[in-house]
This record gives structure tokens, sequence and C-alpha cells, in this order.
């Protein structure tokens, strides 16, 4: 058998194609005229935040030299619908508005035109007539009994939420309880690339509809849009081409990709939509958008007894994926790394006139680190106990993994000390608190922080199934496929590492495929850092199938007894202690080719339930407290997620996943002024950092296997934007201990900073909303919530 090439560092296969321009993307598609009659949408979009619809005027707009169509709610017909998750089901949103409007960029109106700088031109002169309603934009505020009501049948606000039994009770016995209340702030996802779809009515061989769209999920997609539209999924077709990042925005069907194939199959023309950057940024659905209620009960020597949240998510405008996050993804990872025996949980779900809320890298996950690694250091303040003490006296015990937490998750394996251990050591812990004593001492303005995060994610969240095939031709060359979907993790890469290792192909000599719901017989799509432990687990078996294929073959034409057959260094078959003769995968596979057979395996692999990557990192930052500017110094993230395949791709994960995260700690911030108006609606607005703005990462990683699957491997995608933030918020308030800073909410601004010297040591808790006492409970094995999820 040749050496393994698993572990080593392979550059990526996919790159040339990006970097030289060879590749399509939807919007090209729509540029290049090669869909003949091909039209193109632009929508008309609502400037108010809230308010009813009193009417539409599209004759102006329809007399456009150019124009085709100008479609409102009531012209389309479409049924209202959820996105990724089903949080309220009385709460659907309408592709396009019907008789209210519930926040600005709104779809109200699309009109259709030969070309797109006629639909653009055209939508300006339709008009709409809003009756003005008052706009409710804070999430907290959004609950309050006197809140204007975004579904006035609903009676309130609240889009979901639960109680988890008596909460309070987690404190009772604590010797110390520290309090805080925080803010995970709301963010823009920002892909490169924005929303895009072209549907082509007309379908193609075996399909009525054809849809190129771009999303992380092709068959997901598929199956969302057809039970939409009440359609047999097996005569659509979905192709995702090359997708420009998504970072979980482009995990469903959106109101605008409903109303696109809604409009094009009644014209029976194909229609392309391609999202502009203002549009993305008003209409994609952000993430985050949480406030935590948190308090942890201690001993007085450190020994943490119970834990106490109070959480209200931001659903947005309509009940879809981001409200849930509180209530799934922030609940089960509320206790994190720690041994607290007892934990208490509630979570609201607010409707505000904003934006919906839906994934962004990470989902809920660092949402739960942040308020946690927040809460600790606080606490290691108030002990007057070094963090990275607490934090070990605490850790989860190795040797008791696979474990079961207060709030029923199931950690697979962890040894949380294990990264910190090696994240302290290349930071030169001590070093560094001895450089911040000196710069304490001598009252430097510009302090030094250091920041401390330990923290455990969800990956494959609830396991299930992933499809992988593994085709080798009779030239010798394979072809492997996998229902995940890539958009930059660099699947080509990593799947043909597992087909060369298992058979000894170059990798030179091994393509893939993906993402085309008529080649791809079913897949689950990119999401939750899942596709190398679901789709790599599944191309491996298919992989370990076709090798046996292949044996039985080279057996009968070697002559030998298929036990004795073994593929060589050289990736040739050969018998066993006989040096030769051997036979080529060309050989085999063009012998079986003239048998009428094929070398082909398409399988499904398995994983019974979600895996839990964990890390540790350590920020060191400098503050001007004079004027609040914050300098990164250095970022040393070590990262365990299981068995690695290729860490050239885990190193590029975890660089990407810094750098969102260290910018939502300093920088990112969707805000909204009373009236529900955008105020961060372009990019000279909105601060996604710059390479300007960052610094050189140091990057390493720890291995700990998981035994959920044949690989070893769990997800890597979103554990460095879990891990950063923290880190990078706790390094700044660090800095400013000497002045009394207790807490500074994200993202940590120059003007938060500046006022928090002044004020000095504000006490960071108030007391939540009264709407968690009105919360139904949840006790026992059973769940009662307010709303569906």
């Amino acid at each position: 058998m040749p050496g393994s090439i698993l572990g080593t560092a392979v550059r990526r296969v996919e790159d040339p194609d990006l970097i030289t321009g060879n590749t399509t993307y939807v919007g090209n598609l729509s540029a290049n005229g090669s869909i003949e009659g091909l039209l193109h949408v632009a929508f008309v979009r609502s400037p108010l935040a809230h308010g009813l619809v009193t009417g539409i005027e599209t004759a102006a707009a329809a007399a456009v030299d150019g124009v085709v169509a100008v479609y409102t709610a009531a012209d389309l017909g479409l049924p209202a619908h959820h996105g990724l998750m089903v949080l309220n089901p009385d709460l659907p949103r309408p592709p396009l508005a019907t008789d209210r409007v519930r926040f600005v960029g709104e779809a109200v109106a699309m009109v259709v035109a030969e070309s797109k700088a006629v639909a653009v031109d055209a939508a300006e002169l339709v008009e709409v007539d809003y009756d003005p309603l008052p706009a409710v934009v804070d999430l907290e505020e959004a609950l309050a009994p006197d809140a204007e009501l975004q579904f006035p049948e609903q009676g309130s606000n609240l889009a979901a939420g639960l109680r988890d039994g008596d909460s309070a009770a987690a404190l009772d016995g604590a010797e110390v309880v520290v309090r805080a209340r925080m803010v995970n702030q709301r963010l823009a996802v920002v892909p490169m690339e924005g929303n895009a779809i072209v549907v082509d009515p007309r379908g193609d061989a075996g399909h009525d509809l054809l849809v190129h769209v771009s999303t992380q999920m092709p068959h997901g997609f598929r199956a969302q849009l057809a039970g939409i539209l009440g359609l047999d999924a097996e005569t659509v077709r979905v192709i995702a081409p090359h997708v420009g990042g998504a970072f979980g925005g482009k995990a469903g069907v959106l109101a605008e990709h409903t109303a696109v194939v809604g409009a094009a199959r009644r014209l029976g023309r194909p229609l392309a939509w391609v999202e502009t950057r203002s549009e993305n940024l008003v209409s994609m659905p952000h993430g985050r958008s949480q406030v935590g209620y948190y308090e942890l009960g201690l001993t007085r020597d450190g020994t943490m007894t119970g834990l106490r949240c109070r959480v209200v998510g931001d659903a947005g405008a309509y009940a879809g994926f981001g409200g849930a996050l509180p209530l799934r993804m922030t609940y089960v990872m509320a206790p994190g790394v720690y041994a607290i025996p007892k934990v208490g949980y509630d979570a609201a779900s607010a409707l505000t006139n904003t934006t919906p809320v839906g994934a962004f890298r990470g989902a809920g996950r660092p949402e739960a680190a942040a308020h946690l690694e927040r809460l600790v250091d606080i606490a290691a303040v108030e002990l007057d106990m070094d963090p990275v003490e607490l934090r070990r006296r605490n850790f989860l015990d190795p040797s008791s993994f696979p474990l079961t937490t207060p709030v029923g998750a199931t950690y697979d394996v962890g040894d949380y000390d294990l990264p910190l251990r090696e994240a302290l050591r290349l930071a030169d812990y001590e070093k560094l608190r001895e450089e911040q004593q000196s710069r304490r001492e001598a009252q430097d303005p510009v302090q030094l922080g250091i920041g401390i995060a330990v923290y455990v994610e969800i990956t494959a969240g609830g396991g299930g199934s992933e499809y992988g095939s593994v085709h080798v031709h009779a030239d010798g060359t394979a072809t492997v496929s996998a229902g995940t979907s890539a958009h930059g993790q660099g699947h080509a890469t990593s799947f043909a590492m597992l087909v060369s290792d298992r058979l000894g192909i170059p990798m030179d000599r091994i393509t893939y495929e993906q993402s085309d719901t008529a080649t791809v017989p079913r897949g689950g799509g990119t999401g939750g850092s899942r596709s190398l432990q679901m789709g790599g687990s599944a191309v491996d078996k298919a992989a370990t199938d076709v090798l046996a294929q292949a044996r039985n073959r080279a057996a009968a034409m070697l002559e030998a007894n298929i036990d004795d057959v073994e593929l060589t260094d050289g990736g040739e078959f050969g018998v066993t202690g006989v040096p030769t003769p051997t036979v080529t995968w060309q050989q085999v596979a063009s012998g079986a080719e003239a048998a009428g057979e094929t070398l082909f395996a398409g399988l499904d692999a398995t994983q019974a339930g979600a895996t839990f990557p964990f890390g540790a990192h350590v920020s060191v930052v400098e503050v001007d407290t004079d004027t609040g500017r914050v300098s990164p110094r250095r970022h040393v993230a070590v990262d365990d997620c299981g068995r690695i395949l290729n860490p050239l791709l885990v190193e590029g994960q975890q660089h990407g996943g810094l750098a969102q995260g260290i910018a939502q700690a300093l920088y990112e911030e969707v805000v909204y002024d009373a009236d529900g108006q955008p105020l961060t609606s372009t990019l000279a607005d909105y601060h996604v950092p710059t390479a300007a703005d960052l610094f050189p990462f140091e990057v390493a990683t720890t291995e700990t296997p998981t035994h959920m699957n044949p690989l070893g491997a769990k997800g890597i995608g979103e554990s460095a934007t879990v891990g950063s933030t923290p880190a990078v918020q706790n390094a700044i308030v660090d800095a400013l201990r000497p002045f009394g800073v207790r807490h500074i909410d994200l993202p940590c601004t120059p003007e938060r900073i500046w006022r928090a010297v002044r004020a000095g040591g504000e006490d960071p808790w108030r007391e939540p909303p009264a709407i968690f006492d009105d919360l139904p409970r949840r006790g026992g094995d059973s769940t009662e919530e307010s709303g569906a999820i």
C-alpha cells in the first residue's frame, strides 16, 4: 500500500481556476448571453421599517420600453413560507410584501425587463403608498407590553421562548455570584458574492425547472423550493456553480428566490436576479444579535456551582433561523468547557423592524462562548484569581468523556487543557504578565491586555447521513463526488486526498463533482462544519468499496487469490511477496468496462450524533487609554478539530475564522436609528476589516480524534470564530482593569473604551426584561415552547 498522503500539507487544487478567473458564478450566466431569452429582475424595496401598504401603482414602470412585467404579491399569488428553519409556524414571510412592510429593504414589487439597467430604472417609477407605523428596533424594547406589534394578531412580539424549569435554582448554594448583561451585536454576513439566481422554467432533459443559484445546500434548496411551490422535487434541477462565499447566509430559500421562480414560471421565460451590495447589506439575513443576562455561582475557592442564563435573541422582522439560535445552539453550548453541575436557561426570541436574522459563521456557538468566557473573566477578577487558574480548576475531566452536559449535549471527546497549555506556551504567558505589570506600575497610557478564551463548539449537529461516490474510469482517472457543497473550503482537495490515499491514484488524475442535483443524487449540503466528517466519511467509504471491486478484478487478471492482492507503493495491483507481474488501475478499469461493469460506488455514511471541537485562544492587545484605540499585538489560536487531513486547509480555516471573530470584537456592527433606518447599509459605513486592519496570526493545532466517524475528524470551519471574539474582548477589559473597568460590550470601539475608562467601574448588570417571568416552562424530558422549532 502506498504511503499515506493524509496529514500532509497539500496545496488546494481549486485555486488555479479561482485565481485566474476560469470560474463560473451565477452572475456570469446572467451576463454572458449563454441563456437564450434571459430577462432580468429588479426589486422595489421598502424605504420604511414599518408601515401598511395602501396601494401600489405600476403603470408607469410597465410602460417603459424593455419592461416585460411588473409584479406585486397580488399578481403572483405565491404562498408565504419560512426560511431554513421554522421558528414559529404562525409567522411566515411572503415572497413580496402584502398588506404590511416590516423592515427597510423588504421586497414589495418586482420589475422584469430585457436588461438589468432597464429593470432598475423602471423600478424607480413604481409608486407605493405607505401608512407609516411606529418601528420597534431594540430587541428588548420589542418585548415590552406596550411595544408596537409586528403581527397584531399574535398579541406580542415574542416569536418563541422557553423557560428551563426553575432557572433561579441553579444559583442555590453559591458563595459568590457574578453577573453581567452582555451584548452580542448584529453582524452583516458580507460574502464577496451576494445572493444570485437564474431560473429557467423551460427546464432541461428530464426536468421541468432548472435553477442556478448561489447556495450552500443545493439539495436542500431543491427540497424547500419544491415544497413551497407544490412540485415534485425530482422535476427540479438545482445547480450551484462557484459560490463566492456564504458563511451561513446562503443556507435556504429566500423570499426573493421564491419571487423570481414564481415570476419565471408565470412568464415561461428564464429570469435572473443578482443582488447588489447595498441590497445584500439590508436584505441578506444578518447574524448574531443577542443580549445575554448571565449569572455564575462559585465557591470562594473558585469552584463553579451553577450557571443561570437568560437570553434575548433578535429574530428580526420574521421568525427565521436566527431567532431560533438562542433556543437551540446557544442553549446547547451554554456550559461550555466547564463542569457546572446546574444550568438554568431561559430564552426569548423577539420580533423587530429589522432585517431578519439568520445564520452566520458559528450560528449560536460564538454567542454562547462570548457570554460565558466574558463571565469567567469577571469571576476571576472578583475572586482575585488568575483567569487561567480559574478555568483549569473547572474544566471537564478528560477521562469522563463521552459525557452528557446538564443541558443535554453529548460531548464526544475533550481535553481542554491540552490546547490551553500549548497556547500559553506559544504566547509566553508569564512574560506577558510581567510586561503588563511593568506598564501598570509605570502608569503607561498605553496599557497591555491579555485575554484568554477556552471554548467547545458543536459541528455536524444531530449527525445524520451524507452521500459520497467514487468512479474509476477506463483510462485510470477517477471522479469523486459528495453531497456537501463547497464554497471555498477546499472540498476538491480534501476529497481527492482521501481517494488518492485509499486507491493510490495520483491527485492530478482525480476530478471532483458537486452541487448539481442531476449528477449528485442526494446531499445535506455544507453548514455547521459538517463536510469532512460527513462527506469525507462517505467518500472514504465509497473508495473502500471501489478498492474491493478492483482487487477482485485484479485477482482474476493476476490469477491470484484475492486475499493475496495488494496495492503497491506505485499505485498498481500486485501479489504479496511477488515483485511481478502487476496490473494498473487503467488495466483493471478498462477490463471492467469491457466486461460491462463499472468501478463505481455511491454510498451514504452515517454519524450518530454531533462532534465537539474545542480550543484555546490568547489575545494580546495594546489599548491607548487616552483615545480608546486598540492595537492588536498578537493572537495565538490553538484549535482541536480531531484528526487533521490537510494542515494547510485547517490553517486557512483558522485564519478566516480569526479575521471574522476579531472583526466582531473590534469593528463590525449593524446599526439602525430609532426609526429602523439602517445606518450601515454600505461598505463605507459597515467596517469589514481589510488586510491593513489585521495582523499576522499565530495558529497551531492539537489532535484529539473523535470516535464518531472513521476519519476521527471534527469540523474546523467555525472554531476560530468561536474562540477569538471573547479572547479579544477579554484582553481589552484586562488592559483596563487598573481603571476599574469591569466590562465593555461588543464591538469594543474606541468611543466605548474611552467612555468606559472615564466612567470607571460601572456595574455590568441590570435586571432582565419581565418577559422571562411569563415564558412557558420546560421541565423534565418534555418541551413546552411558545411557537415551534
